[in-house]
C-alpha cells in the first residue's frame, strides 16, 4: 500500500526537481537522492506495519492475535456464498464489490508488503552507488 503511494509520488517530485533545478546533472542527482529518501521512509512505514503485526500475532489474548486473519476468513467466505448462489437478500452489487475490495487489498497489502521488505533494501543499495 506504502509502495504503491511512494511510486506515485516519484514522478511528481521528479516533476518538481526539474522545475526548481535547471541542470540536467543536478536534476539526475537530486531526483536519485529523493528516490533514495522516499524507499527509505517507505521501508520504515512498512517496518512498523510488520511490528504491529507481529506484535498482536504474538498477543496472549486470542482475540488480538487472530482478528485480522478471522476478518479476512470471514469476507472470503461471504464472497465464496456470493458465488456459490447463496447471499444475503439484502446484500447489493456495490457492497459485494466493497469486500472483494478488502480482500483484495489485505492479500496485495500481505504480498506487497512481503515483497517490499525484501526488494526496498536492495534498490536503496543501488542508488547509494
Amino acid at each position: 500500500m506504502v509502495s504503491a503511494l511512494i511510486g506515485s509520488l516519484i514522478p511528481v517530485v521528479g516533476k518538481v526537481i526539474e522545475r526548481l533545478v535547471p541542470d540536467k546533472e543536478a536534476q539526475a542527482k537530486a531526483q536519485a537522492e529523493a528516490v533514495r529518501l522516499l524507499m527509505e521512509q517507505s521501508h520504515e512505514i512498512e517496518q512498523a506495519a510488520a511490528q504491529i503485526i507481529r506484535t498482536e500475532a504474538a498477543s496472549k489474548h486470542w482475540l488480538a492475535a487472530n482478528w485480522r486473519p478471522l476478518l479476512m476468513l470471514t469476507f472470503g467466505a461471504l464472497i465464496v456464498a456470493r458465488w456459490m448462489g447463496w447471499t444475503a437478500p439484502n446484500l447489493s452489487e456495490a457492497e459485494y464489490l466493497k469486500l472483494w475490495d478488502i480482500v483484495e487489498l489485505g492479500i496485495g497489502g500481505y504480498v506487497i508488503g512481503r515483497s517490499a521488505e525484501k526488494v526496498l533494501p536492495l534498490i536503496a543499495e543501488t542508488m547509494r552507488r
